[in-house]
Formats: structure tokens, sequence, C-alpha cells
């Protein structure tokens, strides 16, 4: 298996540090052409104006969008998140508009006001996984093929999957849990014959 990490911007490293660990070939990817052979792909956390304007710079929307419709597996994470959204809540960055979710960026508030919560995490065992908010954004509006995998104790969902998409507003790459990463891993194992976005496996 080999996993892309989208490398334009943001806590890109610290992800393939994580898969590195996890014994996993990763890439890079900067360009279309390093799309190329990939079982799935993480857009990381960063500031999502940002990376929206650098993945237009370097002609990367559409080829992510067409890898995601192909049903390979792509998971977002903070400003990822944002980026996978149908739609958000400010007129910039523009998202990519692959997942059937809408989303507030910063919802908690500036950089002072990030936190850490234990989540319990549909799918994830055993026990609670310790997540850690930075500016993150929250879903406020769940497609119907969309599933909540984790949410606050305000029922607020920060962790969302449909079909062989998959986002979370905290960094799992800052921890030493390895397990949402994994599940993206066999994600991806079985999203290579998966349904087109929104099919359950």
């Amino acid at each position: 298996m080999k996993i892309g990490v989208l490398a334009v911007q943001g806590d890109f490293a610290e992800h393939i540090a994580v898969l590195r660990r996890l014994n996993v070939e990763c890439r890079e990817v900067r360009l279309p052409e390093h799309l190329e052979g990939i079982d799935g792909l993480i857009v990381p956390g960063g500031e999502s104006t940002t990376l929206s304007r650098l993945m237009s710079i370097y002609h990367l929307r559409e080829p992510v969008v067409a890898m995601a419709q192909a049903g390979k597996a792509v998971w977002g994470t903070c400003a990822g998140m944002i980026m996978l959204a149908h739609e958000i809540t400010e007129a910039d960055p523009v998202p990519l508009k692959i997942m059937d979710i809408g989303v507030q960026r910063n919802a908690f508030g500036r950089q002072i006001d990030s936190f850490e919560q234990d989540l319990d995490i549909r799918g994830l065992e055993p026990g609670p996984f310790h997540a850690i908010f930075i500016r993150a954004p929250v879903v406020n509006r769940l497609g119907a093929q969309v599933k909540t995998l984790a949410a606050l104790p305000n029922g607020q969902a920060v962790a969302v999957r449909q079909g062989n998409l998959m986002a979370t507003a905290f960094h799992p790459e800052l921890t030493d849990d390895t397990r949402l990463h994994q599940y993206f891993l066999d994600l991806a194992s079985r999203s290579e014959a998966a349904s087109p976005p929104g099919g359950e496996g």
C-alpha cells in the first residue's frame, strides 16, 4: 500500500511520520502526477485559505476530486476537513465539494481557545481517543450518506465518514495514538474496489 500526503502546506510531515511508524510507504504530493499509483490521500491541517490557493496554483483540485470520485480513500484533518466539505460558512476558501457536509471554520475561536477532548470514536477500540483541537472546524450539516464517527459532549460532529471519504476536525497526527491512521489504512485497502463516494463499505 502507498499513501499520499498533500504536502503544499500545513503539518504534512507529522502525518508522514505516523505512516512511517506504521511501516507504510508514503509519498509527498505536490503535483498532480504525484497522485498516480497511490491508494489513499491525506489532506492535512494547516491554514485552509492558503491550502486552497496553493492547490489551485499547483493544479491539484481537479485531480484530487477525480481521485475521490473514483473511489480512492481521502482523509481530511482540520483544514483538510474544510477542503473536503461541500460548503463552508465563509466565502473563502473554496472547498473541493467532495463530501456531503457543511463546515464552520474556527468554530471554537482563536488559537488560544484550542483544547483537548477524549472522544469515543465509532469503530475504534479499545477506549477513547485523545483528540487535539487547534482552531478547529465543526460539521454543521450532515448529508444523508454521512456517518458520524465521533461527536463532542454537546453533540457537534467532529469525525465523519462517507463511503471512501473521512474527515476529522482534530489533529490525530499530533498524538502517539496511531489508531485513526490505521482506520484510514483499512479504509484505503477496501477502497480499491469501492463504490463512488456515498456508498457504504
